[in-house]
Parts: structure tokens; sequence; C-alpha cells
């Protein structure tokens, strides 16, 4: 879940934690991660232990209705975006593959944690209406992920900073979740805080995936633009040369 490639994008445990956080924590997790590349453990390991936490966490817990201890065990192992970097950082490693496994992983959890929601609307939460909205929010996430990544596998920068990426979704959704678990503690209210997250994530997905779609409209109308000014240069080049060697 962290990432580790060449083409590096915020993780979600770097995004719920400020500059001074990171610091700090990687401090604190220095030490462990040297611990583990000592034991011969590799961060694509915990890369990996990190999601299926993540995964367990929401699956286990979310459809239950256990929307506080379920946030609790994933933002623990959220912790694993911070510690396989660590790790990789300590190696020198930085690849292609680290940048793949990351950015697959990080579906697979997202997955997980807006698949519990839906359980739980679909079960025991009652409510057909939120369980819409969270397979909306699962979908348009994994959507607003594909266009970026579409638009750049065709040469295009995808230059945009969308209105709800992924960092700031799970963000939104987790805190929300945790604190509406707090419910069963005789919080009285603190249920509805889920639902109002849950719509802020949608239609902010929703502007995203707009914003995105029209960026690489407006960037693949520029690249064609300009790839047929090369060729009507290159066209003009080819007639003048025609017209001099005629000439003489």
């Amino acid at each position: 879940m962290a990432s580790r490639g060449q083409t590096a994008t915020p993780t979600l445990g770097k995004a719920m934690l400020n500059k001074y956080a990171r610091a700090f924590f990687t401090r604190v997790l220095t030490p462990f991660a040297a611990f583990l590349i000592r034991r011969g453990v590799s961060p694509d390991t915990v890369t990996l232990i990190g999601t299926a936490g993540v995964v367990a966490g929401a699956l286990v817990f979310y459809p239950m209705g256990e929307f506080f201890w379920g946030t609790v065990v994933i933002t623990l192992f959220v912790f694993s975006d911070l510690v396989d970097g660590n790790m990789a950082r300590q190696l020198g490693r930085s690849s292609r593959w680290g940048a793949f496994l990351d950015s697959t992983l990080d579906r697979v959890a997202d997955g997980a944690i807006f698949g519990g929601f839906i359980l739980w609307y679909a079960g025991g939460g009652d409510d057909l209406v939120l369980c819409a909205v969270s397979i909306f929010c699962l979908a348009s996430g994994q959507v607003v992920s594909y266009t970026k990544a579409r638009g750049e596998s065709i040469g295009l920068p995808v230059a945009v900073n969308g209105l709800v990426e992924r960092a700031e979704r799970l963000v939104i959704s987790l805190v929300a979740a945790g604190f509406a678990g707090l419910h069963k503690f005789g919080v009285p209210g603190i249920q509805y805080l889920l639902p109002v997250a849950l719509w802020i994530v949608a239609v902010g997905s929703l502007v995203t995936l707009i914003q995105r779609v029209v960026t690489v409209r407006r960037e693949s109308a520029e690249a064609e633009a300009a790839a047929q000014g090369e060729q009507d240069d290159e066209d003009e080049q080819q007639n003048a040369s025609h017209g001099s060697e005629a000439a003489t």
C-alpha cells in the first residue's frame, strides 16, 4: 500500500499524517523497519500483510456495524504504508514492480472498505439508498483511478488535482466511520456522520471523474493538434525541398 515505485503518489497512511507527524513516525518506525530487514522480511511482504489487515478489518467488522473497532484495525495496518516505504529506502530499492504492487493492492483495500459499508447497509444497516451510495463510491473510486492510469498510458500528463482523490475519499470515510462507531458507546446522533461522509465522497468522486475526463479530452486535443502541426511542418519542408530540386 505504500508508494515505493518511480511514480509514487500519496498513500492513505501518508495522507492521514501531516509532515511533522510523518517525520516523527518515520523516526519511530525506522528501527522496526531495520529489524524486519535483518529478519529477511521484504517490503513486498509488509505491503501484502498490511493490505490483508485492512481487508480483514473492513470485511469482518464493518458488515457487523462495528465501525469503531473496524476503523481501529484498519488504521493500525495502514501504518504499513510507512513501514514498507521506510524499508525500501533503507534497502535503496525503487522499482516499477513496487509501484505496480502498491497500486494494485490499493485498489483491493479500497474495494474492501467500501465493500464493508455495502454489506452493512444491505444487511443489518437495512438502508438500500446508502447501500447504493456505497456502491457508487466504490465504483467511481475505481474509475477515477483508471482514468488517470489510462490517460498516462497513452502519453498524456493528466495534469489535474481532482476535488476528491483516493486519499481524501478514504480519510473522509474512515474518520467518519470511526466516529460513527462511537454510537455504540452511547454517543448520541454521531452515527449520522457516516451517511453524510458517503454522500460527500460520492458527489466529490463524481466531480473528480468529470474533471479528469475533461482534462484528458483537452490534453488529447492539444496533443493531436501539436502532432498535426509537426506533420504539416514536415510536409512543407518536403515540398520546399522537392521544389528546389525541380528548379535545379
